[in-house]
């Protein structure tokens, strides 16, 4: 062989080694499952055919086929999950979880990996419209926690309509059905991810001495069409989205002023059986079905009625 087709061969050899060691360590740049191991030969083998076939985007389908392989208690010692409170504290005051996901699998694993202490308690919400796949990616991870749990209900969720929403309620409601005394439920979505430790969120929410987060403001100019007007959810096979007509909703029930705030709150267990049973709470969220964005005024608009749990002025 001449010598400048030797080279040749030794670069490409090297470069396909440097890949497969990048890909299987550093490729899409997770750790939500087991660590890969380099010498194992069917993986070394995926990997390869994987590149050749132009497959870049496979490796948690591989990550989930090794979790099958393993028993939880390995899966959890080698993803670092905490396994025991870290602190009285936090102990004595768990939280609940609700996570509203539809994608991106390894990016809702580091979210969950994150926030995950044994004393909490989490319902995941899956779009309806999620592929099978991810969906049973899911139900399997979480298949490892006996304090984290599907929802009873999947909503197929369509950006700023009611079904956003109900996929918070539906998680709302097993979780108020449970006996773990959870403190606050927090909302999330699967792009969230902490900037706090537990105990800092403990802390945080004791301070609040049992009142609800809801930031929130009178409507804006520019908002007030969202409940003047009706709003259908439209759902497509390719895209879904909300159509806003011309027709006038009627006034708000029970004489409330509408606010407007943010989706993402954190609400007393008291104020959740307010949510779910108080017929001003019903009222509002059947009154609400064919608003934009309800989630964004929801929450506030409770909260501000002089009375209920946790309330602020």
């Amino acid at each position: 062989m001449p010598l400048s087709m030797r080279y040749l061969f030794i670069i490409s050899v090297s470069s396909v080694i440097i890949f497969i060691v990048f890909s299987v360590f550093n490729f899409g740049g997770d750790q939500s499952f087991q660590r890969l191991n380099i010498s194992d030969p069917l993986m070394l083998t995926q990997v390869c055919t994987s590149f050749i076939n132009g497959k870049t985007r496979f490796l948690w389908k591989n990550k989930l086929m090794i979790h099958e392989k393993s028993s939880c208690k390995e899966y959890l010692t080698q993803s670092h999950y905490i396994t025991a409170p870290l602190s009285k504290e936090e102990a004595d005051f768990p939280l609940a979880y609700i996570m509203v996901i539809h994608h991106h699998f390894d990016t809702f694993a580091r979210l969950f990996r994150a926030i995950y202490m044994p004393q909490n308690i989490y319902c995941v919400h899956v779009d309806e419209k999620a592929t099978t796949e991810f969906k049973d990616a899911v139900e399997q991870l979480l298949s490892c926690f006996p304090n984290a749990f599907l929802a009873s209900k999947m909503e197929p969720v369509v950006y700023g309509g009611i079904s956003r929403l109900q996929a918070d309620l539906n998680c709302i409601r097993d979780l108020s059905a449970l006996e773990v005394s959870w403190k606050y439920v927090i909302n999330t979505c699967g792009q969230d991810f902490p900037l706090k430790t537990n105990k800092e969120i403990v802390q945080y929410l004791k301070g609040f001495k049992g009142k609800n987060i809801t930031p929130g403001v009178l409507p804006p100019a520019h908002a007030i069409g969202r409940t003047k007007y009706v709003h259908q959810e439209h759902l497509g096979k390719e895209l879904s989205y909300v159509i806003r007509t011309t027709a006038l909703k009627p006034p708000p029930p029970h004489n409330l002023t509408i606010y407007f705030g943010s989706a993402y709150v954190a609400l007393s267990r008291e104020f959740v059986n307010f949510v779910l049973h108080d017929p001003r709470a019903v009222d509002l969220l059947q009154w609400s079905k064919d608003t934009f964005s309800p989630d964004e005024h929801f929450w506030v608009t409770l909260n501000r009625i002089p009375g209920t749990p946790g309330s602020l002025p």
